[in-house]
Order: C-alpha cells, then sequence, then structure tokens
C-alpha cells in the first residue's frame, strides 16, 4: 500500500517559500523569527507569499516569543492578525495558547478557530510544553483544531518519536499529528515509519553566504557573536525533493 505523505516547510522568507514551491512542497507555514520558533510575519511578506505560490500557504499566529500565556491585548492582536490573513487568501493559520498552569486553554484556542474559518488550523508546538499530553491532546480536539504539530515534547522529534506514535494512535481519525522540530534526511525514514504520521513539517535549510563584498567587522545587529549578518539559512530545494522521494519510497 502506497501512502500519500504531505510535506509542509516552515519559512521566513518569499525566497524560501518559493524553494519549498520548486521542490514539491505540499504547503509552507510562513514565520518571522524561527530562531524564537517563529513569530508572526509582517503582511508585505505574507502578501507576497500569496501572490506567488500555488501550494498552501499557512500562517503563524504568535505575537511574540517566550511561553504562549497571552494577555488580552496580545490575544486581540492574534485575532487581528487572523482577520488580515482571511482577507488576503491565507489557507490555514497556526497558533497555540496554554493556561499558566500547562493546561490547554481550550475556550480562547476555540473561539481563534471558529474566528479563522474557513481557513484550516493547526495547534503548534505550545503543545509540546504543556502538561500531560494525552489529556492535552483530547483538548487540542476539542479547540476544533485539524492539525497539531508536536516534536513529541523533546527537543528533537527523533526523541519524541514514541510518544508521536502513541498520539497518532490515540488519535485516529480526529485529527492530524504532524511531527516537527529536527526532521531532516537522516532520520524521516525512522521518523515515519515509527511514527505511523502521514504529514511531516521540517525547514529543510542551508546555509548561505551573503554576497556582501564589504563586511564591517566588530559589530552584529543580534549583538551576539555567534549570529553574523553574512551567513544566513535558507530553504534547500535539493534537500526536500530529496526528503520527498524517501517518502515516496517508504
Amino acid at each position: 500500500m502506497v501512502m500519500n505523505y504531505k510535506l509542509e516547510i516552515c519559512v521566513d522568507t518569499v525566497e524560501s517559500a518559493l524553494n519549498a514551491q520548486v521542490a514539491g512542497a505540499d504547503r509552507i507555514e510562513l514565520c518571522n523569527n524561527l530562531a524564537e520558533g517563529g513569530t508572526t510575519p509582517g503582511f508585505g511578506t505574507i502578501i507576497t507569499s500569496r501572490n506567488n505560490l500555488t501550494i498552501g500557504v499557512n500562517v503563524i499566529i504568535r505575537p511574540r516569543g517566550g511561553d504562549f500565556l497571552y494577555t488580552d491585548l496580545e490575544y486581540d492582536i492574534m485575532r487581528r492578525d487572523i482577520d488580515l490573513c482571511g482577507e488576503n487568501g491565507v489557507d490555514g493559520i497556526v497558533l497555540g495558547i496554554l493556561r499558566s498552569d500547562g493546561s490547554i486553554d481550550v475556550e480562547r484556542n476555540a473561539r481563534l478557530v471558529e474566528f479563522a474559518k474557513p481557513m484550516t488550523v493547526t495547534f503548534h508546538r505550545a503543545f509540546d510544553m504543556c502538561t500531560n499530553p494525552e489529556i492535552s491532546l483530547e483538548d487540542v480536539i476539542d479547540t476544533g483544531a485539524e492539525k497539531l504539530l508536536t516534536s513529541g515534547q523533546k527537543n528533537n522529534v527523533s526523541d519524541g518519536v514514541e510518544l508521536i506514535a502513541r498520539l497518532v494512535q490515540q488519535a485516529g481519525n480526529r485529527i492530524i499529528i504532524m511531527p516537527g522540530g529536527g526532521l531532516n534526511l537522516s532520520n524521516i525514514d525512522s521518523i515515519a515509519r515509527t511514527s505511523k504520521a502521514k504529514e511531516f513539517h521540517l525547514t529543510g535549510r542551508k546555509i548561505r553566504n551573503s554576497d556582501m563584498v564589504y563586511r564591517k567587522e566588530g559589530i552584529s545587529m543580534s549583538g551576539s557573536d555567534e549570529l553574523s549578518e553574512f551567513f544566513r539559512k535558507v530553504a534547500d530545494t535539493d534537500m526536500i525533493r530529496s526528503i520527498i522521494e524517501i517518502l515516496k519510497n517508504i
């Protein structure tokens, strides 16, 4: 039996989004600030991506980095960002709100899911910061979200794959469990076989050297010596194609 796997590429630039499409990805998750786990991108990026892509465009709705406990003002920002996504042809949104005790805030998430219709909704890796994952899965289902992105509550999906497999079995046909967080060429085959998941999420990036000839030394816009303005990560078409080929042969 041939499985019909789907691949979502997490991107933070229009260039990476176009690379994902050329490589054959099914959709993108469009973010900003991937180093912080992703925040809502600017609407210039959203609109330009939507206007230049034929594959699905999902947008993360996360007003800031840090935890997933949001104030009323931040919740209002999320609602307004969802509204603007809907007005500009976005296919789906990606969100997640927790309570202070680490449980899923079913009521607030459900209101945003309803507000987002007809866009689809993915509950993101806020799930990996919650308490009891089995109970939390039922709560996520109760929000009305169609997909759940998770690394199995570990830093790397390879370490969380056993939990993911249990969540896939528990979810049945009620919600799509989508492994993500450290997926790459070396582990996609084993993660797919062990988890029994049908959709996967990854960045598939490579480091690209800047075309700048003049490079000012001794200063960093990030304030960190570890982050250079003269290198950036971009979705790698060849890598994504190779991952799709691996999935086709499982």
